[in-house]
């Protein structure tokens, strides 16, 4: 995955946070993985990509992190179904907004969402990802983008 693809997902979860105004988001450092089997949190949303480019995205969280923006969207249930929903809508958010630069070839897939660690989430295995950790009111998640041009 070329680095000008990496700005585009660093943008897309930047403007996604700014909706909600009050609290920049903090992205650290985006870093490799040799595609060994990542790190997940509480709940995470998998968009499979498929077209030109084939790979994954998924956008991981905490609890508080998927609490801190259900509270910034007023909502009250706090109900598992609630999270693991909201993990989906931003996995799909980002997917989508990342279709609308790679363009109409860059397909994407409902989203595969679960609670809690999974037996393995499988990654092309010719090809690195990119883990980008972010941070938002004290609250960690992490942007998973593993494409193959």
């Amino acid at each position: 995955m070329k680095e000008q693809h990496l700005h585009i997902f660093l943008n897309i979860i930047t403007n996604y946070f700014d909706q909600f105004g009050s609290e920049s988001l903090i992205v650290d450092t985006p870093y490799l993985l040799e595609n060994q089997q990542p790190k997940v949190y509480d709940y995470t949303g998998v968009i499979g990509i498929s077209g030109v480019q084939k790979g994954v995205v998924y956008f991981s969280a905490t609890r508080d992190l998927l609490s801190s923006i259900l509270d910034s969207m007023g909502e009250t249930d706090k109900s598992d179904e609630n999270y693991i929903d909201l993990a989906g809508e931003v996995a799909n958010t980002i997917a989508g907004n990342a279709r609308k630069e790679f363009g109409s070839e860059f397909h994407i897939s409902v989203p595969f969402v679960f609670k809690g660690a999974p037996q393995s989430i499988v990654l092309p295995h010719d090809e690195r990802s990119f883990i980008i950790p972010v941070t938002w009111r004290g609250q960690v998640g992490e942007i998973v983008v593993c494409l193959q041009d």
